[in-house]
């Protein structure tokens, strides 16, 4: 009988760690909220050009809490309705300056990249920057454990930074 029950919650463990696996290996799951803007100062266009790269996922319950409507970013039939949203969520949540004043970003696009979006942004002409300041809150709005991490590069010169939520400027001298 003993053997029995031991055998019993041996196979209810082996069920339920499979079950658990499966879980943690579901697509819309993964314990990491984070993003990453990579923003370059082009020498040949003087433009500075942005890449911010999010999950999908996390990204569609994002924009579905600030504009209280269903998204769905990886239909291509929903594609032209999706850019007006995630233009705007950008463009309210980024904010970059080379000077006293905020730079307007000219939204390009995005596009899919496996589990991520990519958006694409690019300024109007400027001179090589000596500093840039970045104001990032790309998915507070939703995780209180976001983490943005932005890389900036001018004339090759890259610093890095993180920012661990609530924190959400960062200033680069180069």
């Amino acid at each position: 009988m003993i053997t029995f029950f031991g055998k019993s919650l041996l196979y209810c463990y082996i069920l339920s760690g499979a079950w658990l696996f499966n879980r943690a290996t579901d697509t819309n799951f993964h314990p990491l909220h984070v993003s990453t803007t990579d923003v370059s100062f082009n020498a040949q266009d003087n433009q500075l050009e942005v890449i911010c790269t999010i999950f999908t996922d996390d990204f569609e319950v994002a924009l579905e809490k600030q504009f209280r409507t269903k998204a769905d970013l990886t239909k291509p039939e929903m594609h032209a309705a999706m850019d007006a949203f995630v233009k705007n969520y950008v463009n309210s949540h980024l904010q970059l300056k080379t000077g006293a004043a905020p730079l307007a970003l000219n939204y390009i696009g995005y596009e899919i990249n496996r589990e991520a979006v990519n958006v694409y942004l690019e300024s109007a002409k400027i001179a090589a920057p000596k500093k840039i300041d970045a104001e990032v809150s790309l998915l507070q709005n939703v995780y209180d454990d976001q983490l943005n991490i932005e890389h900036m590069t001018v004339a090759g010169n890259r610093k890095s930074a993180k920012l661990d939520y609530p924190a959400k400027k960062v200033t680069q001298t180069f």
